[in-house]
């Protein structure tokens, strides 16, 4: 698990293709990997990977056919940039909300604009990632644990304060840009208890069910 609070930004070193998978060398920047063990989880964009190799100022992962499908991990090369995050440990500060690294889908910078001393972006998720997209709810992007400002019909809006610019790679997206987007767990779970209080029921989701189910008081 993760909070989306970056730690550090490094860039893929090297790409290697192996049997339809990858490897991928990781330049890591200021994280500090003397508290890394092989087989620890470390956020890349937002992508959990498992370090099978390490030093002072790198790893090295695994990357699967299936993550390169649904990622942007599928679309970096070497030199691009990428935001960097340790897993959680049990004396952490959650300073984001929980993520845990697996990405849902691939969603696209469609307006950028500035805001006072922010920068706005508007992204376009997938069509079914936006029912679990909410108005000041959270959401992980590249990574990033973010809050949502607005929405306007499938399109979310987001305010970037100048410190997340400069400690993530959000300073350098432009208009069609992708990048992984995360949707917040509880969103899921909340959907999940539901569905199979519907079919427990064999009712639809009204607000009579909400108020059973204990959602409304």
């Amino acid at each position: 698990m993760f909070t989306g609070i970056i730690e550090a930004t490094g860039y893929i070193d090297s790409i290697k293709s192996q049997s339809g998978d990858k490897v991928f060398k990781i330049k890591v920047g200021k994280l500090d990997m003397s508290d890394v063990s092989l087989g620890d989880s470390i956020a890349c964009n937002g992508v959990c990977l498992t370090a099978i190799e390490y030093g002072d100022d790198y790893y090295v992962a695994d990357v699967s056919g299936e993550t390169l499908k649904l990622t942007t991990l599928g679309n970096v090369n070497v030199g691009s940039p990428v935001n960097l995050e340790k897993a959680l440990t049990p004396t952490s500060r959650l300073g984001g909300h929980m993520v845990s690294g697996h990405v849902d889908g691939i969603g696209e910078i469609v307006a950028i604009k500035n805001d006072s001393r922010s920068i706005q972006y508007d992204i376009k998720p997938p069509g079914e990632l936006s029912k679990y997209i909410a108005k000041k709810g959270s959401i992980t992007v590249d990574g990033v644990s973010l809050t949502v400002n607005e929405l306007e019909g499938e399109v979310f809006k987001l305010n970037l304060v100048p410190h997340t610019l400069q400690e993530t790679t959000a300073k350098n997206y432009s208009v069609g840009t992708q990048v992984n987007l995360e949707v917040d767990l509880l969103a899921r779970y909340l959907e999940q208890l539901l569905v199979k209080q519907t079919e427990k029921n064999g009712s639809t989701l009204n607000y009579e069910l909400l108020a059973n189910s204990g959602f409304i008081k």
